[in-house]
């Protein structure tokens, strides 16, 4: 009566501290060049080596600019922090995906589609959105700089178990409904806190039926309700997308693996610390309208009004929709926005893309929008020259940029100016996030496309 989450982590666990936490074995660690500087210093200081160096693989994202990434970095701050990456790979020995490399991106698209992300893993990294990789039946969840140290020197981490959730979502998604909408919507029920504690597994119709880019996306939002992580049991979606991988297993080895995989699943009678159910049919294309992620609504509402809510939530709703310059009670529905930007851990995958053209195709990037569209790594910039999706975006007017994160975060040089309405696909619409001022709206990649077409916010199913 496991869960998939006790499978895993008790097939992890190398001993337990009484009253204390649990010294948990990690199958792969993925170091970017933000948050390892001081792990590799730390590291140095002590005089260690990396305990298992070949489980650990490191690549720069976050700082990369997405132009011109042939020539070096202009920002002195973010050459620092790659080119220091690249040093500290060397030094300890470590598989390194530089700049250009072309199995570089994002870390949390990569992992997945080298086949270096499997089921039945635990896997860490110094990011919050770690939680990407449980969609392919893993424990993944983001760690602090002086646990990727830990982790470096010991290839183990002392953490204390969370509880068990399961969220279950019956029934078929509508049209034009995304993976992202299903996380915003969760999100806009749960809150931001919601999940505070918990390891969700997320279970039912509307997410097998997810491919498995839909799943990372799920998955990677976890994080934004509070939760540790999240995860989805692996089955002929997860086994069909990994076969052939770079980094997955092959012949003999690919039988062994499949065989243990097909038991990672959650028993018929496991108990979870909470369930929590979710209509497929009750979810619509989603938009934010505040500035966490859990201010959402369905794109054809309008934002709440005060009604209700206590003093402190009032006080702390108002401060966001003045951030926002947004009324309580007004509609989105055609307001005009000034940035699109489709990529992140959360859409910047060939789904994503794929979802972006099938609206752009035989229209026109309206006047008044700048789009960035950026791949999520060199892979999936290949797959959308391969079915020639470039070529539908750029006679639509749009460009392809270099992989990165690029806006989701104000670190490289993709920032949203102040004052300006940004739709984005990325995880996070926080003050300040995408650039001092910025004000974004969390979407899918359906509803950035109908806003870059019309210049407007636009509900996704009028132009499909």
């Amino acid at each position: 009566m496991n869960t998939l989450f006790d499978k895993i982590w008790d097939a992890h666990v190398v001993q337990t501290v009484e009253d204390g936490p649990v010294q948990l074995y990690i199958d792969r660690l993925y170091c970017h060049e933000v948050t390892s500087p001081q792990a590799f210093a730390g590291m140095r200081a002590r005089g260690l080596k990396c305990f298992r160096p070949e489980r650990i693989y490191c690549m720069p994202d976050h700082n990369t600019p997405t132009h011109d990434q042939d020539k070096p970095i202009e920002d002195p701050v973010s050459k620092a922090q790659v080119d220091a990456l690249a040093k500290n790979a060397a030094d300890f020995g470590l598989a390194h995906f530089g700049m250009m490399d072309k199995r570089n991106g994002i870390i949390h698209v990569v992992g997945p589609e080298r086949g270096l992300t499997l089921p039945g893993m635990t896997i860490v990294c110094g990011d919050s959105h770690t939680s990407t990789h449980g969609a392919m039946g893993a424990v993944a969840f983001g760690i602090g700089t002086s646990e990727v140290e830990m982790v470096m020197a010991s290839q183990c981490i002392l953490q204390s178990r969370p509880k068990t959730m399961r969220i279950t979502i019956d029934g078929k998604l509508g049209k034009g409904v995304t993976a992202k909408d299903v996380a915003l919507y969760m999100m806009s029920k749960m809150t931001t806190s919601g999940a505070t504690g918990y390891f969700v597994e997320y279970a039912g119709e509307a997410i097998r039926s997810l491919t498995m880019e839909g799943r990372l996306t799920l998955c990677n939002l976890s994080i934004e309700m509070g939760a540790r992580g999240g995860m989805i049991a692996p089955d002929e979606v997860t086994f069909e997308y990994i076969k052939g991988r770079e980094y997955a297993p092959k012949g003999e080895e690919w039988d062994k693996a499949l065989a243990y995989w097909k038991t990672l699943k959650s028993d018929d009678d496991a108990v979870f610390d909470k369930e929590v159910r979710y209509d497929a049919a009750d979810i619509q294309p989603m938009i934010t309208y505040g500035t966490n992620p859990g201010m959402g609504m369905a794109i054809t509402d309008c934002i709440p009004t005060v009604e209700g809510m206590s003093e402190v939530e009032k006080t702390s709703f108002e401060k966001s929709l003045n951030y926002m310059g947004f009324e309580p009670g007004e509609p989105l529905l055609g307001k005009k926005v000034d940035y699109v930007f489709l990529g992140a851990c959360t859409n910047g995958r060939i789904e994503d893309f794929r979802a972006f053209a099938s609206i752009a195709k035989g229209r026109k990037k309206a006047g008044n929008i700048t789009a960035w569209l950026v791949p999520g790594s060199w892979m999936v910039d290949a797959q959308i020259r391969q079915e020639g999706l470039d070529k539908i975006l750029e006679e639509a007017g749009f460009e392809i940029r270099q992989p990165g994160c690029s806006a989701c975060l104000a670190m490289n040089d993709d920032k949203i100016p102040a004052g300006k309405y940004a739709v984005s696909t990325s995880n996070r619409n926080f003050e300040g996030r995408q650039g001092p001022g910025s004000r974004t709206l969390l979407a899918g990649p359906l509803t950035a496309a109908a806003a870059a077409v019309t210049g407007v916010i636009t509900d996704p199913r009028t132009l499909m």
